[in-house]
């Protein structure tokens, strides 16, 4: 006689061994992973989503056993920007939603869909897109308007109790939505150089949030507010300190999760 395969092999284990048969894996399931939605602002650093931010987070996130979606908001980009000139494409317009399916490879969900009913966290990767396309905190600092969408986001998040991770400029997203968040974006003084974007410490406070210096390789976490952030971009440095930052960051969000 053949050995038992496929449905047979399991039948004849249940026969076998009734009480310890789940351990078997033709029977036990996988425990479900937090399922996390990230929020992208298009494709491409000075115009929309820092694309090593948005990887790096989606391999953490995938290392962790998250399962994933990806959004962002139906809307026109605030201006196009030629990457190999740092300068603005004048006769170009593009959309985010659209240019954000680049980097989740076509799956992309216009974020007027996403709720916390499906989703036990949040995460906003930086970019100038954050500042230009999420908000107008690029043109008009302290003053600025958050995106509908996104305030909404951020709001209901934080009345779920459910955690929202922010990494780079996106940080300003939640000092201005979630009066008195604790966040970081690095150091508060350039330090020749190491942090171009110091002077954003200070316009987190004039938003009505709480900085708090951190180093590149690490996160703040809000506990109160379930906010955790991290520099990333923010400090001219090495991309494996970069990716080590973000991974303290979507770490400390999944276990805020409790999944």
């Amino acid at each position: 006689m053949l050995p038992a395969r496929g449905p047979a092999l399991c039948s004849a284990l249940r026969r076998a061994a009734p009480c310890g048969f789940a351990s078997f894996h033709c029977s036990a399931r996988r425990p479900r992973g937090a399922r996390v939605a990230v929020v992208l602002s298009g494709c491409g650093v000075y115009d929309g989503t820092e694309i090593h931010e948005a990887s790096a987070i989606l391999v953490h996130l995938s290392r962790g056993g998250a399962e994933v979606q990806m959004y962002a908001p139906d809307v026109p980009q605030m201006h196009v920007v030629d990457h190999s000139k740092g300068q603005p494409a004048e006769a170009e317009s593009r959309n985010v939603l659209v240019e954000s399916a680049r980097i989740a490879r076509g799956k992309i969900t216009n974020l007027a869909k996403l709720t916390t009913v499906d989703h036990d966290a949040v995460i906003f990767p930086g970019g100038f897109g954050a500042a230009k396309n999420l908000s107008t905190f690029a043109v008009d600092g302290k003053d600025c308007k958050v995106n509908r969408e996104v305030e909404r986001v951020l709001k209901d998040f934080h009345k779920a109790g459910k955690p929202i991770g922010l990494c780079c400029i996106s940080p300003v997203l939640a000092a201005k939505v979630l009066s008195g968040a604790e966040v970081t974006v690095g150091h508060e003084e350039e330090e020749g150089g190491k942090w171009p974007y110091a002077g954003t410490a200070g316009a987190i406070k004039e938003l009505g949030g709480k900085h708090c210096v951190k180093e590149v390789t690490e996160a703040h976490v809000d506990t109160k507010n379930k906010v955790v952030t991290t520099p990333a971009f923010m400090c001219e440095t090495e991309l494996h300190n970069i990716f080590d930052g973000i991974g303290a960051m979507v770490k400390n969000v999944l276990k805020l999760t409790g999944k």
